[in-house]
């Protein structure tokens, strides 16, 4: 192993002080690869309503133009103009936003995942950039699969329409306390002009598996206006009248 290692490395010149052409070309495609199997398993295991192909393109990019920034950063043979590129780099990292939204928390640990595997490839520490990035991909898959940490019982969203003269606070109550867990108004808005009211809740049903019975007792009770309820469960509508 260690004749095979040794080849390896004068091949490759991994044991220069300064990257050679075909490590350079290598460590890119090495980056790339692992960048693009974190973007795949962010796709596998992504949940929301709003997937965007732009964000998975600046994982790629993201990951391996951080591979080159560190390699500028580590090859230069003078280390204080080293230090000094290290400086205008982070210069650069803090006037040049992140423009793509983020609209999950996770994505940022994806963004992180792949800056890290960056650096990594960038740092020629290839065994410890490979190795941490198929081991975390795999972890966030397997509990992905498996949907560990899911909630007990769904949330979900209702939206109501009343005529002004309806006392909501009274109406509602006995339909919520047949057909509902809990509850939380969110919100209270004016609408068409101040003729009608739309209330926000927060719920979680008792019995998940018939929201129609639900909507229609509420609509019953709201002078048949419109009703809308909305799983948190991504891109689906339970009902609606």
């Amino acid at each position: 192993m260690n004749e095979i290692h040794t080849f390896i490395s004068e091949v490759l010149g991994l044991n220069q002080p300064t990257a050679p052409l075909q490590e350079i070309i290598i460590a890119l495609g090495l980056s790339f690869l692992l960048n693009l199997l974190i973007a795949s398993v962010y796709k596998a295991t992504y949940r929301g309503s709003e997937f965007s192909q732009d964000y998975v393109h600046s994982l790629l990019i993201l990951g391996t133009v951080v591979s080159v920034i560190v390699m500028v950063v580590r090859f230069d043979p003078n280390p204080q103009m080293a230090q000094a590129t290290a400086f205008g780099i982070f210069a650069a990292f803090s006037i040049i936003r992140f423009r793509t939204n983020v609209s999950q928390s996770r994505d940022i640990g994806f963004l992180f995942l792949a800056m890290a595997a960056g650096l990594g490839v960038g740092a020629r520490a290839y065994g410890l950039a490979s190795a941490t990035t198929v081991i975390i991909c795999a972890i966030i898959y397997v509990f992905s699969s498996s949907d560990l940490f899911a909630p007990a019982r769904a949330s979900h969203r209702l939206r109501i329409r009343v005529t002004n003269d309806i006392e909501y606070d009274l109406v509602f109550r006995e339909a919520f306390a047949k057909f509902l867990h809990d509850y939380d108004l969110l919100s209270v808005e004016s609408i068409q002009a101040g003729m009608m009211t739309e209330l926000r809740y927060n719920i979680h049903l008792k019995d998940s598996s018939k929201p129609g019975e639900f909507v229609a007792a509420i609509q019953q009770l709201n002078g048949n206006n419109r009703v809308m309820l909305t799983s948190t469960a991504p891109n689906r509508i339970l009902a609606t009248d």
